[in-house]
């Protein structure tokens, strides 16, 4: 049986916010999407690009995967490549302006990496995506035990600077960003506090985006 909390959630959709927006969603079904804004997310449960950015329908598109990681540019092989199949539409098919990758606290990806828990190492497919961010976790260095909480911070900001790495590697990608048409850019999340850090391009820094 379908999930109540779906039905009934659609149906608080329905009556409310696709009413009040219903010529919007009109709009983008006649002339299509135009997002400027492509978000790489985590498919964290708790951390949800449209509801984080308080986003209008047909303003984001976003690719979840575990952990937020954006694989290196490989265009050969057996492996599927979602991600980067959602990147070359964003960028070369929609000419998004935008990319922010955005890394969040907390991420139990990031922590089954770090503790070797399962099912990163006994899953079919887990273990394979986590380890790309071995060089991200080279670059933290050692963590001093299971309680070092400071080196699961370091990782999930070493692991949102690899993939803005990463991102370079396609060439069609890194073709925008030199022409002035595309811009990369780091977010991270704070679950518990709501508080949102956006990197610095020429620092590297996280810094806080304040409120209003």
């Amino acid at each position: 049986m379908f999930p109540k909390r779906l039905s009934e959630g659609y149906r608080a959709f329905l009556g409310g916010r696709f009413m009040a927006e219903r010529s919007r969603y009109r709009m983008l079904a006649e002339a299509g999407q135009q997002p400027e804004i492509m978000v790489v997310g985590c498919v964290d449960s708790r951390v949800s690009p449209e509801v984080i950015f308080d986003a209008a329908p047909g303003e984001l598109l976003v690719v979840r995967n575990v952990a937020n990681l954006v694989p290196r540019y490989e265009p050969q092989g057996d492996s599927q490549h979602g991600t980067s199949a959602a990147l070359e539409f964003g960028v070369r098919a929609l000419g998004v302006k935008h990319v922010v990758v955005l890394g969040h606290a907390f991420c139990g990806g990031i922590r089954a990496f770090a503790d070797h828990h399962e099912p990163v190492y006994r899953g079919d497919f887990i273990g394979r995506w986590m380890s790309q961010i071995a060089p991200a976790a080279a670059s933290v260095g050692e963590r001093t035990g299971p309680e070092d909480t400071d080196y699961l911070h370091r990782l999930e900001f070493a692991s949102v600077e690899l993939s803005l790495q990463n991102l370079m590697t396609f060439p069609w990608l890194r073709a925008q960003v030199e022409a002035g048409k595309l811009a990369l850019h780091g977010a991270y999340f704070g679950v518990a506090t709501g508080h949102l850090l956006v990197r610095d391009p020429e620092s590297g820094r996280f810094e806080q985006v304040t409120g209003p």
